[in-house]
């Protein structure tokens, strides 16, 4: 798979993937909206080029308080990312050429304010996906968000999601609407978060065309 051509659909416009990406900018934008004062810290996993986190920042008055880790393992989109945040201005934001699976690569950036799990569920195995949200509480600070992703082909694995992410201490803020191809959802954590495990791989990357073979 070319990740970094995979990339140009979101400039289709109506493409579900298009829409999909505006979503999660607008929830980004509101998360950010209702974060306390002070300094913010945003991690996000498989972040390919960054575009839901950096699509926003630029023109947010809390940009200069966001500090960030794009984790992304395919580095001509870790590159678009790096650039993308020098044009921007963006000196807290960094782009990290890595396996987003490994949370070593978190170290020192969580417990976060903001989580982002976005075009991963639809890629792993169903116990990577339940491993992962598990591991989203040595991630999420406490109030934080994680804002995820999966689409809602058959099998539709969106209500599974939720209920695990339920069952470990995170609240449901909101959901898209059932007709989207693409499933958005916002988890707010209401828990204390647990200590980071470094050394531990939450899950393997398999590739939505596979899984679905």
């Amino acid at each position: 798979m070319d990740w970094e051509k995979w990339h140009e659909v979101y400039d289709a416009p109506e493409s579900p993937l298009a829409r999909r990406l505006s979503t999660v900018q607008e929830r980004v934008r509101l998360a950010l909206d209702d974060c306390p004062a002070g300094p913010l810290r945003v991690v996000s996993l498989c972040a390919g080029q960054g575009r839901d986190l950096l699509g926003v920042l630029p023109g947010h008055p809390r940009r200069s308080d966001v500090r960030a880790r794009l984790v992304e393992l395919d580095p001509k989109n870790v590159e678009a990312a790096a650039g993308a945040a020098r044009a921007a201005g963006l000196g807290g934001v960094e782009a990290v050429a890595a396996d987003a699976a490994l949370l070593d690569h978190y170290a020192g950036m969580v417990p976060a304010d903001l989580v982002l799990v976005c075009g991963v569920f639809g890629n792993i195995t169903d116990p990577d996906i339940e491993r992962t949200i598990d591991a989203c509480r040595q991630l999420c600070g406490s109030g934080g968000r994680v804002i995820w992703t999966r689409h809602r082909k058959d099998p539709d694995r969106v209500p599974s999601i939720c209920e695990w992410f339920e069952e470990r201490g995170f609240e449901r803020e909101w959901l898209n609407d059932a007709e989207q191809v693409q499933g958005v959802g916002v988890h707010r954590f209401r828990d204390q978060p647990v200590p980071l495990r470094p050394g531990t791989r939450v899950f393997s990357f398999v590739g939505y065309d596979k899984l679905r073979a």
